[in-house]
């Protein structure tokens, strides 16, 4: 049994979604407004950030709970290592670890908090209208990180190596949420484009082609598995 409290185009959500798709675990989902917590969300993490992940392995058993995308997903690598998503020898693992904070700190840094925050978060919040000055940073960024990605996949089957990985899924969680907003300019790196639609054509990535965002829709091409 196990629950995640969660907001739909948050890449750490996101992040966790795909992870436990991929290894076929069933879960709850209760969605949260981080501004307007739950007092179901505040018991179990007072900090009110998200994910929140409650696991019982077994169900007799009072459930583990955990916060932060990257732990979440390091602990269903290791509890539920069927399919491993952290693999290769300890070179390898590293490597995927590495981009996997490459996508969350500097990704994060340079595109996400400039379009994500701006364009979704500060209309959750009720913050006001995105500071467009600041979006175009992110716009400008996002060339800088797709190039990068293109070179990657121009070398190596996925991401961190020959083997679809946790570094995938953290890429694609990321990208997805800009992907949402149209702001992804895929024409012009179709080698990280391709990379994408394998994934965007994987099973576990359908429940995220459903999220909306109540009054903003997504581009038309946004659910499409060949766009």
């Amino acid at each position: 049994m196990r629950t995640l409290y969660h907001t739909p185009l948050s890449p750490q959500c996101r992040k966790v979604r795909l992870v436990l798709a991929e290894k076929s675990l069933d879960c709850d989902l209760i969605e949260e407004n981080v501004w307007k917590p739950s007092e179901e969300l505040l018991a179990v993490n007072p900090l009110r950030t998200l994910p929140v992940l409650m696991d019982a392995p077994d169900d007799d058993e009072d459930p583990v709970t955990l916060s932060h995308g990257h732990s979440i997903a390091e602990y269903l690598d290791e509890v539920y290592p069927e399919t491993k998503l952290i693999i290769g020898d300890s070179a390898e693992r590293a490597e995927i670890r590495r981009l996997c904070a490459w996508f969350e700190e500097r990704f994060d840094f340079e595109v996400g908090q400039n379009l994500f925050y701006e364009k979704i978060e500060k209309r959750l919040a009720g913050e006001g209208p995105p500071d467009m000055d600041v979006a175009r940073i992110g716009l400008e960024n996002i060339s800088y990180h797709l190039e990068y990605v293109s070179s990657l996949i121009e070398k190596r089957n996925w991401l961190a190596g020959d083997e679809f990985s946790l570094a995938d899924v953290t890429g694609a969680a990321h990208l997805s949420t800009i992907d949402y907003l149209g702001d992804v300019p895929w024409v012009h790196f179709p080698m990280a484009k391709d990379w994408y639609v394998r994934i965007k054509s994987r099973p576990s990535f359908r429940s995220l082609l459903s999220d909306r965002v109540p009054g903003m829709p997504p581009p038309r091409h946004y659910p499409d598995l060949d766009f």
